[in-house]
């Protein structure tokens, strides 16, 4: 480095631009003055330097440019200005003020060597290349590195968008293994503003303290404190109210815990509880507790206000005050007024909210250390000892050990009751987590905060509990004549009723306390700051909900206002909402209410963590590891007991509801993918099922017709594939096949299985698409034999359209077609082959079987940017290249793309048109595949309507008959025939597959009729009664039973004639012996010899052809045992000679032959 002039790149004021300093490392600043000079011009410094060098290369703001190389202009200036010997290095470094934390205090700068294109330092580059990969990069400034690389480096702006496979930053794949592609997208310097990180200009976040810590024990601290903890203390006793708060506080630990495991999962954004059981167990039970939850919070601010309101009238009565009636409409009215005057506060703006919280829970501290303070003085005056206030009494305690169960406003309580009473006071541990869109790190604020608030409340509960139950009796008359000469007469209620006690009265703690006005300070602090943290959360929830579009009609709430997004509309809700609930007025009835909604969200924070740790993805990795699946399982499992407990109507209708909302949203099908643990447990499941079956014997009485249809797209022969999902419709497996000639690009792949996603998704097929690159036909459909399915779930049969062109096409197609064949009975697969009179490929008939890939919204707005070397100019004529190219060549593309597949049509298409066409930049966004089935859902037309199903192009309705032809197979029959023409034993697959058909809804009342052949004339009789038993052994319903007797005679002359002028163009006197070529060649030909050896063969089939035409020329469908292919024996057209026989001007005809294995028995 002694010859290497360095340069400093100091950061300066605008963010993103450098400056470029001179730096000596060991020489004087002199002789770096002197270098500077000698390589600078004397007329303009600053034109040709490396300064003008370093402009170039950034635009106006200072970002770098984003071309992978330099230009050559300025790299040959450089070249010439700073020879080898002297070329600069130059050195970035960056304030500490503009570092993360963890690099303030380490000295990291980051280096890069310009080197200049010389042809003369050939034999330096790999000691240059060690050189640049020796160099050190600073890890938040590293992005000069894009400058010698397409890679992109690890960062977090890669992962950010959850949603997103391919993410912002990161290169596809194809731009990097694909020389060939050029482009390239467009990065900056500028970072994406994350949302969630707190860091926002102007977007308020809280920490876990003010932000869950605070809210926790508000809310835990709620109205139950002053209000309902002594009277608690009064039914339950000591013991019991320990148990009942110990229980509490189990069900909420347990919780607590599963939820921290939840939000340590991963970015929690808004939506708090809701956004956590949507994520983990999907949007049906998400959607329907984030409903549930939201009116639950409405409800507990109700609670809450009218809480205050008990205790503001208590207040007044004590000064002889009151509004109406000094009773419950006293209570209405101040409720209305504060439930107002909280809106405001809380449409303001959240600071003030924050700021309101702050302030109450200094004045609860306060009012809890008074009740404390006032226990130890005792009582001050006769008058508080009349009411019940004894100070501390071993006796009292030891009276208020045990439970005194009374009853009250007829309701006789119990454990259960007055644990439904106090559960309230537990649900404030989700106040923190309800805000988690407005904390600053949800991950370690929920678990931290949460927790230790479970803890403090838990210690104070129990302390407050001894407190009372030591200090003040359950019963007092509040006369002080009682008092007289020391008696505790005043203690005796048997004479009359007494207003006075932990039974009796709500202001014991009032009572306790040093100073009165300070518990109802805290009393109205409790409430208030429970009821506005209520007020928050249930919107908050509710918008959360409304953005995912789970439910209908609610989208108009998911609008926020403000630089936090505030819930206007929802505020408002939920102000309508709790007002209607202020109006009941008595807070032990509104209380029982919200129980059960909470122990429902409980439930499933415990169980999604429970099912997060059994599916057990891979994504599922919280930090937080004090948690146990099994625990989670027993918190779910405790919070329905609680629930029935409780009220066993109440836990009914929560259940109900729940069941409904969970049905809407299952019917709804949102377009949401969230990666939620029921999508992890359903691969397990069907993994772990595979693998059983892998080990489960085969047998005849389980035989499925598993069906590999070679149907290209399904869209092209949607006949072929109905009819296969007719045979397979919920039985078993179903693959549709398609062989691509040449290989596409893996955009082009994935948008041809989209295409078949929807397709099936929008005929309710249940199906599998297979595509395979292949030479030929041939070669690819043996790769789909061999390879499609996995264990015991593949393929049984192959399912061929009959190949109609098989007498005009290519020979070499033609020996293809019947190679197939062989190689499936080569590999004991089954073969059917599907002939209907109108053809099975329907690509010209049909348009674009979505409206999503229909030319007219081919013109959609292809997001791409500009690359390298190219203007707006070029950008703007390649767009309106690809629309012509969409517009004009998309449909016919996948017509001949799916003929390429096609077993009735072998015209593939060249290798360089699947390339040409591959490489249109996005043709077909993948969003809008998804988004289709909104589309057709949201249609106002049936989903069976053929009318909507198929469209001619431009989207013209098709004639009638044509939609006929396309729905034969699927639209109901009445009285329709089948003829199965059993011909020889193929193991019965001939016979099963038409009493299959026989029994799906649309062909139930067809007839079967059975044709055999007779070995004998002289036995037809006995033959035909051995048929018949073997039918009704097999238990198969059959209308007509014929055996045919005289199969051998010979064929009428029509027939012959009709056969040889099928042949004619195939027949040569003698075959070949030659090359592989000329091999080929002599498969799709037909020797004298060739015919000569399979004569009577012929002749049978030709015979069977006149009974075809006697028979069954009248039925819906035939099914035929297929002749078969003898190797070396049969050529291709010959064989095909023989199906063109019997299958010609027939109704839709199914060629079957099994494998010789059975597929039907007898025996039980």
């Amino acid at each position: 480095m002694s010859e290497t002039a360095s340069f400093e790149m100091g950061s300066v004021d605008r963010p993103n631009r450098f400056q470029v300093n001179p730096v000596n490392h060991q020489k004087n600043n002199n002789d770096n003055d002197n270098n500077r000079k000698l390589h600078a011009p004397s007329a303009d410094p600053e034109s040709d330097g490396p300064h003008e060098v370093y402009r170039r290369l950034t635009n106006i703001e200072g970002d770098l440019l984003e071309d992978d190389t330099f230009d050559a202009t300025q790299l040959q200036l450089l070249n010439k200005q700073q020879p080898r010997q002297h070329r600069p290095s130059i050195k970035s470094s960056f304030r500490d003020k503009d570092k993360p934390s963890r690099f303030k205090d380490m000295q990291t700068t980051t280096r890069f060597q310009v080197e200049p294109q010389n042809e003369e330092s050939d034999s330096n580059d790999s000691q240059e290349d060690r050189e640049l990969l020796d160099n050190e990069y600073d890890t938040k400034y590293a992005k000069s590195f894009r400058h010698f690389t397409r890679e992109a480096l690890p960062r977090l702006d890669n992962y950010r968008n959850m949603m997103s496979i391919q993410a912002a930053y990161r290169p596809t794949l194809d731009e990097l293994h694909n020389a060939t592609l050029t482009g390239k997208r467009s990065h900056s310097l500028q970072r994406n503003p994350d949302l969630e990180s707190g860091n926002m200009n102007g977007v308020l976040k809280f920490g876990w303290i003010k932000g869950v810590l605070i809210r926790c024990l508000l809310n835990i601290w709620g109205v139950m404190l002053f209000l309902r903890l002594s009277w608690v203390v009064g039914q339950a006793g000591i013991i019991e109210g320990f148990v009942l708060i110990l229980t509490t506080t189990a069900v909420t630990t347990i919780t607590a815990l599963s939820m921290s495991a939840i939000s340590t999962n991963g970015v929690i954004k808004g939506g708090g509880t809701y956004y956590m059981i949507s994520r983990s167990l999907g949007p049906e039970f998400g959607g329907s507790i984030g409903l549930i939850f939201s009116l639950a919070n409405v409800v507990a601010c109700a609670m809450y206000v009218v809480g205050f309101c008990e205790s503001m009238q208590a207040m007044m009565t004590s000064m002889d005050w009151k509004i109406v009636d000094g009773d419950i409409t006293d209570v209405r009215i101040v409720g209305s007024v504060t439930i107002l005057l909280l809106l405001i506060i809380v449409v303001v703006g959240m600071e003030w909210e924050a700021k309101a919280q702050i302030g109450l829970l200094v004045i609860l501290l306060i009012a809890i250390a008074d009740f404390l303070i006032g226990s130890f003085i005792g009582p001050k005056s006769e008058l508080e000892k009349a009411k019940g206030f004894l100070g501390y009494n071993a006796t009292l305690f030891q009276t208020n050990l045990f439970a005194d169960y009374r009853k009250e406003n007829h309701v006789q309580h119990d454990f259960f009751s007055v644990f439904a009473i106090f559960f309230p006071a537990a649900t404030g541990i989700l106040a923190g987590a309800n805000i988690s869109g407005d904390l600053k790190d949800p991950q370690k604020s929920i678990p931290k905060g949460t927790i230790l608030a479970i803890v403090i409340t838990t210690g104070t509960y129990l302390l407050m509990v001894v407190v009372c139950g030591s200090t003040v009796a359950r019963d007092a008359t509040g006369n002080l004549t009682d008092m007289v000469n020391g008696s505790y007469e005043f203690l005796n209620c048997s004479m009359g009723g007494c207003d006075f006690g932990l039974q009796n009265s709500f202001q014991v703690i009032e009572l306790v306390s040093g100073f009165g006005p300070l518990i109802y300070a805290g009393c109205f602090a409790a409430t208030l700051s429970s009821a506005l943290a209520s007020l928050v959360s249930a919107p908050k929830v509710f918008q959360a909900l409304c953005k995912d579009e789970l439910y209908p009609k609610i989208v108009w709430f998911a609008k926020g206002y403000g630089k936090n997004n505030e819930p206007v509309r929802g505020y408002v809700l939920t102000f309508i909402i709790a007002s209607a609930f202020i109006l009941i007025g008595k807070l032990n009835l509104i209380a029982p209410l919200i129980s059960n909604f909470f122990l429902a969200a409980y439930m499933l924070i415990n169980f999604s963590t429970f099912h997060a740790s059994l599916a057990k993805p891979v994504g599922w990795r919280p930090t937080f590891k004090y948690y146990n699946m099994w625990l989670s399982l027993l918190g779910s499992v405790l919070c329905v007991a609680v629930m029935f407990l409780i009220s066993w109507a109440t836990a009914l209708i929560t259940f109900c509801v729940v069941l409904a909302l969970y049905l809407i949203v299952a019917y709804r099908k949102p377009d949401v993918n969230w990666g939620s643990t029921t999508q992890a447990q359903t691969y397990k499941n069907a993994l772990m099922s595979v693998q059983q079956l892998n080990n489960v014997e085969d047998h005849v009485k389980n035989y499925r017709p598993q069906i590999l249809v070679l149907s290209g797209l399904p869209n092209a022969r949607p006949v072929l594939v109905d009819f296969a999902y007719m045979l397979t419709k919920n039985l078993s497996l179903l693959v549709c096949g398609h062989v691509l000639k040449g290989s596409g690009s893996q955009k082009y792949r994935n948008y041809l299985k989209d295409r078949a996603s929807n397709w099936f998704r929008k005929h309710h097929v249940k199906g599998f698409y297979a595509l395979v690159d292949g030479e030929d036909f041939e070669a690819g459909t043996r790769a789909l034999m061999q390879a499609t399915g996995i264990g015991k779930l593949k393929p049984n049969i192959i399912l061929m359209g009959y190949k109609t062109d098989w007498q005009t096409c290519e020979r070499k197609e033609l020996v293809q077609y019947f190679n197939v064949m062989h190689k499936a009975l080569d590999m004991y697969l089954s073969v059917a082959i599907l002939r209907v009179p109108q053809g099975l490929d329907c690509s010209q008939l049909l348009g674009s079987p979505e409206n999503v890939w229909s030319t007219a919204n081919c013109n959609l707005d292809v997001p791409r940017t500009l690359q390298p070397n190219e203007s707006s100019g070029d950008l703007q004529a390649t767009e309106q290249s690809a629309r012509n190219v969409l517009s004009g060549s998309v449909d016919s593309l996948s017509r001949n793309v799916s003929q390429a597949s096609s077993t009735s049509d072998l015209s593939f298409i060249a290798n360089n048109q699947t390339k040409d066409v591959s490489g249109v930049p996005d043709p077909l966004d993948v969003k809008a595949a998804i988004e289709q089935p909104n589309t057709i859902r949201k249609s106002k037309q049936k989903h069976d309507d053929p009318v909507s199903l198929y469209r001619g192009p431009g989207g013209v309705e098709l004639p009638k008959d044509v939609l006929a032809d396309l729905t034969q197979f699927t639209r109901k029959r009445s009285h329709a025939v089948i003829d199965v023409w059993w011909l020889y034993d193929d193991g019965g697959l001939t016979l099963l597959l038409p009493y299959i058909i026989s029994t799906r809804h649309t062909w139930q009342s067809c007839k079967l009729r059975v044709y055999a052949l007779a070995n004998k004339q002289a036995e037809l009789e006995f033959e035909q009664r051995s048929m018949a038993s073997l039918l009704s052994k097999f238990r198969i319903d059959y209308s007509d039973l014929t055996l045919i007797p005289d199969i051998t005679k010979k064929p009428q002359e029509t027939s012959t004639q009709f056969f040889n002028e099928l042949i004619k163009d195939f027949m040569v006197a003698e075959k070949e012996n030659g090359s592989k070529a000329t091999l080929i060649e002599d498969e799709a030909l037909i020797s004298d010899d060739d015919l000569l050896a399979v004569v009577d063969k012929t002749n049978r089939y030709l015979r069977i052809r006149e009974y075809l035409h006697e028979q069954s020329t009248k039925s819906d469908l035939v099914v035929m045992t297929l002749p078969m292919p003898r190797k070396n024996i049969v050529s291709a057209p010959l064989y095909m000679a023989w199906l063109e026989s019997l299958s010609r001007n027939m109704p839709p005809f199914l060629f079957v032959r099994g494998n010789q294995t059975s597929v039907l028995t007898f025996y039980s």
